[in-house]
C-alpha cells in the first residue's frame, strides 16, 4: 500500500473556484493546484483580502494547495523576453508561499541535448536566477517532464547546483511526446521531484517536440501526434510507475490533471478511484 495524497487540478473541472473546490472535497481528495498565470488569480490581480478569503475557502473544505501553476507558455528561451518572464514567476513563487504551498509547476521550453546550444546557455541562465530566489525563499520551481527525455532534464538540472529549480513528474507527458519511461525516470530524477500530475496517454505518431511545446509552433498537435486519455486507459504503466515513486522515497502529490473529455467532473472522479484502488491495493 502507498500513502501518496492526492491532488486535483482545479481547473480541469471547468466549473468556477468555488464549486470546483467543493467537487474536489466531495472526491476525497486532500489538495488541489490552481493556474496563477493571468486573470483574477495572476498575483497582480490578487489582492491580500483575496488571498486571504482564497486559502480560507480552500482549507474550510478541509484541502491545501499541492502546488500553483506557473506555466506562463513560452519558456525561458529567449533573452530578451525573459527578464519580464522571471520577474512574474517570481511573484508567483511569493503567491505560492501566501498560499502556503511550496511549489510552483511550470514548462520551461524544450531543453536542447546539446549543452552548447545557445538556447540551452538562456534557459540555463534563467533557471540559475530562479533558483537562487527559490531557495532563498524555501520554494521550488518545479519543471513539467516531457518535452526532453529524462536524463537531458538531469543534466541540465544538475547544472544549476541547486535544487530550487526541480521536477513537475507527468508521466503522461513522456509516453505522449518523447517516447521515454516513465518509470525508469522516477529513478533518474529522484532527486528532483517535488510534486507529480496524474495523467495518463498514448502517443500515436512521431512528433518534434518542438512543436508540440511551442518552439516551432504555438499550437499543441493534440489528436494528430498524441491522445490525452483516462488513468488506466494509456500507456502509462501506473502500478510500477507508483512503485517506482515509493522506491525512491517521493512523499508528494499525485495531482490529477485532466486536459480532455466532455464530462471533466466524472472523468476526475474515475481516475480519483483508479488510484485509489492502486494506493490500497497490497504493495
Amino acid at each position: 500500500m502507498y500513502a501518496f495524497p492526492i491532488g486535483v487540478m482545479l481547473d480541469s473541472f471547468r466549473l468556477d473556484t468555488k464549486t470546483a473546490i467543493e467537487r474536489a472535497a466531495a472526491l476525497g481528495a486532500h489538495g488541489l493546484q490552481m493556474y496563477a498565470t493571468s486573470g483574477e488569480y495572476a498575483p497582480e490581480h490578487l489582492t491580500a483580502e483575496r488571498r486571504r478569503a482564497l486559502l480560507d475557502m480552500v482549507k474550510s473544505n478541509g484541502l491545501v494547495f499541492s502546488a500553483l501553476c506557473g506555466d506562463l507558455g513560452e519558456g525561458f528561451g529567449n533573452r530578451e523576453r525573459n527578464p519580464a518572464l522571471i520577474e512574474k514567476s517570481k511573484r508567483i513563487m511569493t503567491l505560492a508561499k501566501e498560499l502556503e504551498t511550496d511549489i510552483v509547476t511550470t514548462h520551461i521550453g524544450v531543453i536542447p541535448s546539446d549543452p552548447s546550444h545557445e538556447r540551452y546557455k538562456i534557459m540555463r541562465e534563467a533557471c540559475f536566477e530562479l533558483s537562487a530566489f527559490a531557495d532563498g525563499i524555501g520554494s521550488r520551481f518545479a519543471v513539467e517532464t516531457g518535452p526532453e527525455p529524462a536524463l537531458t532534464l538531469k543534466g541540465f538540472l544538475d547544472g544549476l547546483g541547486s535544487k530550487g529549480v526541480a521536477v513537475n513528474m507527468d508521466p503522461a507527458n513522456f509516453v505522449m511526446v518523447t517516447g521515454d519511461d516513465p518509470v525508469a525516470a522516477v529513478y533518474t530524477l529522484q532527486e528532483y521531484i517535488v510534486h507529480t500530475h496524474a495523467k495518463d496517454g498514448r502517443k500515436l505518431s512521431e512528433c518534434d517536440p518542438e512543436a508540440i511545446y511551442g518552439v516551432i509552433e504555438a499550437a499543441i498537435q493534440e489528436g494528430r501526434a498524441f491522445a490525452e486519455l483516462p488513468l488506466g486507459e494509456g500507456d502509462v504503466d501506473f502500478d510500477n510507475y507508483l512503485k517506482a515513486l515509493d522506491d525512491v522515497g517521493y512523499k508528494g502529490f499525485l495531482t490529477i490533471e485532466r486536459e480532455v473529455g466532455a464530462n471533466p467532473t466524472e472523468d476526475i472522479a474515475n481516475a480519483a478511484a483508479f488510484l485509489k484502488s492502486r494506493l490500497n491495493a497490497p504493495a
